[in-house]
Formats: C-alpha cells, structure tokens, sequence
C-alpha cells in the first residue's frame, strides 16, 4: 500500500508542480555520473571495438544496480528513523520519475513559438526536447519532431516509469530512470557509442518492452476519449509498429500517427549525421501546430488512465497478498 500511495502522490506532484529548476533531480546526477564513467572506463578499457563494448558493458550494468541500491538503501534509513520521512522521500522520488506536466509544458512551448513567434524560435524548442538536429526543420518538420516526443515520451516518461514504480517503488522506478538516461545519452550508432552505448541501448530495449506495447493500447483507448480516430490508431498501431530501428519507439509513435491522420517520422539528421528512416502511418493531411494540442490531450488523458490500471492491479495484489 506504501508503494501505491506514494506513486499517487508522486503523479500529483508531478500534475502540480512538473520539475523545479531549483531542485536538484536524479537525472542530472545520472546524467553527471555516465559522463564521468564514461571517461574513466574509456582509460581503463583498451581502445578497441572489444574493450569498448566492455566498457559500456560495465556501466549499463554499474549504474542502474548503483541507483537501485543507493535509492532503497536512502528511503530504508529514513523509515527507520521515521515511517512519514521514508514516504516522504519516495514519493518526491516518484514524482521526480515522471514527466507529464514538463513534456507537456515544452511541447506546448514548440506550439507557442510556430504560433506566435519565429521559425527560428520554434527550431530553438524543440530543440529542448529532441535529440535530432533541428537547424534546417521546416515548420511542418518541428510540428512532427513535438508530436513524435510527446508520443514516444509517453511511453518513456510515464508509462514506464510509472509500471515500475507499482512493480518495486521508487528505486525500481529510478533504477529505470537510470537505464533510459543511458540510452538518451549513449545509445547511438555513431562511431563514438556504436560498441561503448550497445549494451545501455540493448537494456533500455529490454526495460521498455513491455511498457512501450501497454502504453500503445493505453493511447488507443485515449484516443477514443479525446475525440481521435481509435479504429484507425489501432490499424496503424498494427501495421507500423516495427517501423523503427528500436523494437519499442514505433509503438506509441504508431498510435499517435493513426489517431492523428498524419505521417510521422521518415529520415531525420543526428549529429550531423543523416539516417534513412522509415515512416509511420499515413498522411491523409498534413501535420499541423494543433496536433501537438491534441497529443497532449492524449498524453495527460493515457496519464490517468495509467494509473487507474496499474492502480487497480496494485491495489489487487496487495489485497491478495
């Protein structure tokens, strides 16, 4: 029951609040730490294909397992000097696993500037929220990028951490956070993390296997009561599902794409880099600035019925148990 009440604790503070820029948040410290391991490891491993992919070896598996221990070790000591101090700090860390109100709030920032401002300046937010170069975006190609991360994140920055957080709390939920900002950060296939980020990409996969396919049917049932075509998000959930390299990013994208009418992904530029990318469902219109409205709408709607499913499965175990 502990673990429930803080998760609901946690996503309210999240609604309320999202992520003060005054308070220090686990991400930057994970963030902080693979940069720094990554130097170390770099030195100790030799500078080969082999000695780099043990090297990320060694951090996909130190770092998550470090998170884990030192969050529920933390939480632990407080309920021992106090049962409110140890709920207390779970359900701040609960609230910090999420990202609904933040995703939502940059999203709607990316609308504000197509809307009200400069390409220049709708290029500059959703530059905030995308790992793909951003300086040659059409307004059409940032309308896509905002509506794909709100899609994509819905699985990474709520389902997910929010399936773990009902599995083992807190610390299973930052365990999470730590493998996903791994792969944010080291998951490429470019030449530096092509061997070092293989192991963190090949983990988040695994991590997000089955929060990905539940978000994808969360969305679907959000997309019916939004107003958006459910049939067709279900149809192109189907068929586009494995279009991406990543077994799991295609899976919300796909839903959102159908319930929307539009086409979403195709090629895109990293790091100076070009990748042919396939697309995912069909442009029965052009994707437009309110998109990003209605998949925000989807994402706080799949939000709470999130949590009202996993909720209730909680709920039920610890009634059984």
């Amino acid at each position: 029951m502990n673990i429930l009440a803080a998760a609901a604790a946690g996503f309210l503070m999240d609604l309320l609040l999202g992520d003060p820029h005054w308070m220090p948040h686990p991400v930057v410290i994970m963030g902080k730490c693979i940069s720094q391991s990554e130097k170390v490891l770099r030195k100790i491993f030799p500078k080969t294909p082999a000695g780099e992919r043990w090297a990320g070896r060694v951090l996909a598996a130190g770092l998550p397992l470090v998170t884990l221990l030192v969050s529920a070790g933390a939480i632990h000591f407080l309920r021992l000097l106090h049962p409110t101090a140890g709920f207390f700090l779970a359900a701040v860390w609960s609230w910090q696993a999420l990202a609904i109100r933040d995703l939502a709030k940059e999203s709607k920032n990316v609308y504000r500037k197509l809307t009200g401002a400069t390409l220049a300046d709708a290029r500059s937010a959703v530059a905030r929220i995308v790992g793909r170069d951003t300086a040659a975006l059409t307004e059409e190609g940032v309308t896509k990028a905002a509506v794909e991360t709100v899609a994509e994140n819905f699985s990474d920055g709520v389902i997910a951490p929010m399936f773990y957080l009902m599995i083992g709390g807190a610390p299973l939920a930052l365990c999470y956070k730590a493998i996903n900002t791994m792969d944010s950060m080291i998951g490429y296939k470019n030449e530096r993390y092509l061997n070092f980020g293989r192991a963190a990409a090949r983990l988040d996969d695994a991590a997000n296997y089955l929060p990905a396919r539940l978000s994808a049917l969360i969305l679907i049932v959000s997309a019916a009561l939004c107003g958006q075509d459910a049939r067709r998000a279900a149809g192109i959930w189907k068929r586009d599902r494995c279009n991406h390299a990543s077994p799991n990013s295609a899976q919300t994208e796909s839903v959102m794409a159908g319930a929307l009418g539009v086409q979403l992904a195709g090629p895109a530029w990293y790091f100076g880099e070009y990748y042919e990318k396939p697309t995912i469902g069909d442009a029965l219109r052009r994707v437009e600035p309110g998109d990003i409205l209605r998949a925000n709408r989807m994402l706080y709607v799949g939000s709470f019925l999130g949590l009202l499913l996993m909720g209730v499965i909680r709920l039920g175990i610890c009634i059984v148990i």
